[in-house]
């Protein structure tokens, strides 16, 4: 297993630690912030890691949007639990991961790859932040909490603009005419 394949798992290994401290800790104490922060920094080098060494495998093809979408969707269920966005919010969230990693299990099938778009790229930078600074909320008490609503409904906005442009780009994947 390559570096960039390690750094995924150990992303992966830190979403059920990371639920583990929210719910020992809860979301005022910076150690789930910290662990949350650790692996979301693992989603930048893993990636940096694969295409500047040439160490891009489909394991890590596969296994890499799936670790982000499994440790934003632990954070926000977190969150919901927590009073903090409301459940609806994180449903569209999850609704779009299912229906784009569907999506791109048939292209895959097809033997197409779809890439990671800037809109998806975008979704999950303000998804991060917004989750930073909802677990770091308390110590970074010049920002509102409203600077951070106003970043997770952009990010919502960013999740259905993705999907739409995903699925628009690539419905040649979905055999419509076939129906």
């Amino acid at each position: 297993m390559n570096i960039a394949n390690k750094l995924t798992t150990l992303r992966l290994f830190l979403i059920p630690v990371f639920v583990a401290a929210v719910m020992q800790f809860s979301i005022k104490s910076p150690i789930p912030g910290i662990i949350f922060l650790v692996a979301a920094i693992t989603d930048f080098f893993d990636g940096h890691l694969a295409r500047s060494r040439n160490l891009v495998t489909t394991f890590g093809k596969f296994i890499d949007p799936l670790a982000d979408k499994m440790l934003v969707a632990a954070a926000l269920i977190m969150f919901i639990e927590q009073g903090i966005f409301p459940a609806w919010t994180v449903v569209i969230v999850i609704a779009r991961e299912f229906l784009i990693t569907g999506f791109r299990i048939i292209a895959a099938s097809e033997g197409v790859t779809i890439a990671a778009s800037k809109w998806g790229k975008s979704k999950t930078v303000t998804q991060f932040v917004a989750i930073v600074m909802v677990l770091f909320m308390s110590k970074l008490t010049f920002i509102p909490f409203t600077v951070t609503s106003v970043i997770y409904y952009i990010s919502v906005a960013l999740t259905v603009i993705s999907g739409m442009d995903y699925i628009i780009k690539n419905k040649e994947v979905l055999d419509l005419e076939n129906i």
